[in-house]
Protein backbone atom coordinates (compact mmCIF):
# COMPACT_ATOMS: atom_id res chain seq x y z
CA UNK A 1 0.00 0.00 0.00
CA UNK A 2 3.13 2.34 0.82
CA UNK A 3 4.34 2.41 -2.78
CA UNK A 4 1.28 3.29 -4.22
CA UNK A 5 0.70 6.84 -2.32
CA UNK A 6 4.11 9.14 -3.09
CA UNK A 7 3.16 10.68 0.70
CA UNK A 8 4.21 7.11 2.49
CA UNK A 9 7.31 6.40 1.74
CA UNK A 10 11.05 5.73 3.26
CA UNK A 11 11.07 5.45 6.73
CA UNK A 12 8.24 6.98 8.30
CA UNK A 13 5.79 5.40 5.18
CA UNK A 14 7.85 1.49 6.43
CA UNK A 15 6.69 2.40 9.96
CA UNK A 16 3.32 4.14 8.81
CA UNK A 17 2.15 1.07 6.93
CA UNK A 18 3.36 -1.43 9.54
CA UNK A 19 0.95 0.64 12.27
CA UNK A 20 -1.75 1.36 9.71
CA UNK A 21 -1.76 -2.49 8.88
CA UNK A 22 -1.96 -3.71 12.43
CA UNK A 23 -4.45 -1.40 13.94
CA UNK A 24 -6.54 -2.75 10.86
CA UNK A 25 -5.80 -5.95 11.78
CA UNK A 26 -7.02 -4.72 15.48
CA UNK A 27 -10.06 -2.73 14.59
CA UNK A 28 -8.56 0.01 16.07
CA UNK A 29 -7.63 2.54 13.06
CA UNK A 30 -9.23 5.23 14.78
CA UNK A 31 -8.11 4.83 18.25
CA UNK A 32 -4.78 4.78 16.35
CA UNK A 33 -5.09 7.81 14.85
CA UNK A 34 -6.78 9.69 17.43
CA UNK A 35 -3.69 8.69 19.91
CA UNK A 36 -1.69 10.10 17.05
CA UNK A 37 -3.42 13.36 16.94
CA UNK A 38 -3.28 13.92 20.82
CA UNK A 39 0.50 13.31 20.65
CA UNK A 40 0.99 15.30 17.77
CA UNK A 41 -0.91 18.47 19.47
CA UNK A 42 1.03 17.78 22.68
CA UNK A 43 4.65 17.62 20.30
CA UNK A 44 3.83 20.88 18.61
CA UNK A 45 2.84 23.09 21.71
CA UNK A 46 5.92 21.94 23.82
CA UNK A 47 9.33 22.61 23.07
CA UNK A 48 10.41 20.55 25.85
CA UNK A 49 8.47 17.33 24.33
CA UNK A 50 10.03 18.46 20.64
CA UNK A 51 13.89 18.72 21.99
CA UNK A 52 13.23 15.47 23.43
CA UNK A 53 11.92 13.64 20.21
CA UNK A 54 14.35 15.12 17.88
CA UNK A 55 17.43 15.86 20.17
CA UNK A 56 20.24 12.68 19.01
CA UNK A 57 21.55 13.67 22.68
CA UNK A 58 19.15 11.72 24.45
CA UNK A 59 20.19 8.01 25.06
CA UNK A 60 17.19 5.70 23.80
CA UNK A 61 16.99 4.70 27.35
CA UNK A 62 16.51 8.27 28.91
CA UNK A 63 13.89 9.21 25.70
CA UNK A 64 11.95 5.77 26.42
CA UNK A 65 11.97 7.08 30.28
CA UNK A 66 10.46 10.16 29.44
CA UNK A 67 8.37 9.02 26.36
CA UNK A 68 6.22 6.45 28.56
CA UNK A 69 5.72 9.32 31.51
CA UNK A 70 4.41 11.62 29.39
CA UNK A 71 2.32 9.19 27.59
CA UNK A 72 0.92 7.90 30.88
CA UNK A 73 -0.04 11.26 31.89
CA UNK A 74 -1.68 11.63 28.30
CA UNK A 75 -3.95 8.62 28.26
CA UNK A 76 -2.07 7.26 25.26
CA UNK A 77 -1.56 3.65 25.54
CA UNK A 78 -2.44 0.61 23.83
CA UNK A 79 -1.21 0.00 20.29
CA UNK A 80 -0.46 3.83 19.91
CA UNK A 81 1.81 3.97 22.81
CA UNK A 82 3.85 0.40 21.85
CA UNK A 83 4.20 1.92 19.05
CA UNK A 84 6.00 5.39 19.47
CA UNK A 85 7.74 3.07 22.34
CA UNK A 86 9.41 0.78 19.35
CA UNK A 87 10.30 4.24 17.50
CA UNK A 88 12.11 5.33 20.26
CA UNK A 89 14.16 2.27 20.84
CA UNK A 90 14.88 1.67 17.59
CA UNK A 91 16.01 5.43 17.46
CA UNK A 92 13.05 6.64 14.97
CA UNK A 93 11.45 8.65 17.27
CA UNK A 94 12.74 11.71 15.39
CA UNK A 95 10.75 10.88 12.49
CA UNK A 96 7.30 10.74 14.57
CA UNK A 97 6.05 13.96 12.63
CA UNK A 98 6.22 12.42 9.54
CA UNK A 99 5.00 8.53 10.72
CA UNK A 100 2.33 10.47 11.78
CA UNK A 101 1.15 12.20 8.50
CA UNK A 102 1.96 9.59 6.48
CA UNK A 103 -0.23 7.16 8.81
CA UNK A 104 -2.84 9.61 8.13
CA UNK A 105 -2.43 9.90 4.66
CA UNK A 106 -3.16 6.00 5.02
CA UNK A 107 -6.33 6.01 7.10
CA UNK A 108 -7.48 8.32 4.50
CA UNK A 109 -7.01 6.73 1.66
CA UNK A 110 -8.87 3.07 3.40
CA UNK A 111 -11.41 5.30 4.40
CA UNK A 112 -11.94 7.15 1.29
CA UNK A 113 -11.30 10.58 2.40
CA UNK A 114 -9.84 13.23 1.22
CA UNK A 115 -7.13 15.21 3.52
CA UNK A 116 -6.15 18.74 3.19
CA UNK A 117 -3.60 20.72 5.08
CA UNK A 118 -4.86 24.17 6.24
CA UNK A 119 -3.26 26.72 7.40
CA UNK A 120 -5.15 29.75 9.88
CA UNK A 121 -3.90 32.45 11.63
CA UNK A 122 -5.50 31.42 15.08
CA UNK A 123 -7.04 28.19 15.84
CA UNK A 124 -10.61 27.32 14.29
CA UNK A 125 -13.63 26.10 16.53
CA UNK A 126 -15.89 23.64 15.59
CA UNK A 127 -18.90 25.60 13.78
CA UNK A 128 -15.89 26.52 11.71
CA UNK A 129 -14.30 23.27 10.67
CA UNK A 130 -17.48 22.00 10.25
CA UNK A 131 -18.23 24.51 7.78
CA UNK A 132 -15.17 24.04 6.20
CA UNK A 133 -15.14 20.23 6.16
CA UNK A 134 -18.32 21.09 4.21
CA UNK A 135 -17.49 22.94 1.86
CA UNK A 136 -14.71 21.07 0.61
CA UNK A 137 -16.92 18.05 0.42
CA UNK A 138 -19.36 19.99 -1.69
CA UNK A 139 -16.14 20.11 -4.11
CA UNK A 140 -14.70 16.74 -3.95
CA UNK A 141 -17.55 14.63 -3.16
CA UNK A 142 -15.28 12.89 -0.63
CA UNK A 143 -15.15 13.65 3.16
CA UNK A 144 -12.46 15.47 4.05
CA UNK A 145 -9.87 14.88 6.64
CA UNK A 146 -8.19 18.19 7.73
CA UNK A 147 -5.11 18.82 9.16
CA UNK A 148 -5.15 22.07 10.97
CA UNK A 149 -1.91 24.06 11.34
CA UNK A 150 -1.95 27.89 13.22
CA UNK A 151 0.46 30.37 11.39
CA UNK A 152 -0.03 33.57 12.93
CA UNK A 153 2.39 35.17 10.24
CA UNK A 154 -0.44 34.70 7.80
CA UNK A 155 -2.56 37.24 9.66
CA UNK A 156 -5.78 36.62 8.82
CA UNK A 157 -7.63 33.71 6.03
CA UNK A 158 -6.73 30.50 5.18
CA UNK A 159 -4.46 28.35 2.71
CA UNK A 160 -5.90 25.35 1.68
CA UNK A 161 -4.31 22.44 0.01
CA UNK A 162 -6.12 19.47 -1.50
CA UNK A 163 -4.24 17.36 -3.59
CA UNK A 164 -2.66 19.29 -6.24
CA UNK A 165 -5.19 22.31 -5.28
CA UNK A 166 -4.25 25.21 -3.47
CA UNK A 167 -6.49 28.38 -2.54
CA UNK A 168 -4.47 31.01 -0.84
CA UNK A 169 -7.08 33.59 0.41
CA UNK A 170 -4.68 34.62 3.51
CA UNK A 171 -4.56 38.50 4.32
CA UNK A 172 -0.34 37.91 3.83
CA UNK A 173 -0.99 37.18 0.50
CA UNK A 174 -3.29 39.80 0.03
CA UNK A 175 -1.47 42.54 1.11
CA UNK A 176 2.01 41.03 -1.04
CA UNK A 177 -0.49 41.24 -3.95
CA UNK A 178 -1.29 44.84 -3.45
CA UNK A 179 2.33 46.11 -2.30
CA UNK A 180 3.42 44.41 -5.54
CA UNK A 181 0.60 46.22 -7.23
CA UNK A 182 1.62 49.67 -5.93
CA UNK A 183 5.73 49.29 -6.82
CA UNK A 184 4.30 48.85 -10.85
CA UNK A 185 2.05 51.81 -10.58
CA UNK A 186 4.52 53.93 -8.78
Amino acid sequence: MAAEDPSVSGVSGRYATALFELARDEKSVDQVRADLDRFDDMLNESADLKRLVRSPVFSADAQLKALTAVLDKAGISGTSAKFLKVLTANRRLFAVADVIRAYRALVAKFKGEATAEVTVAEGLNDKNLDALKAALKSVTGKDVALNVKVDPSIIGGLVVKLGSRMVDSSLRTKLNSIKNAMKEAG
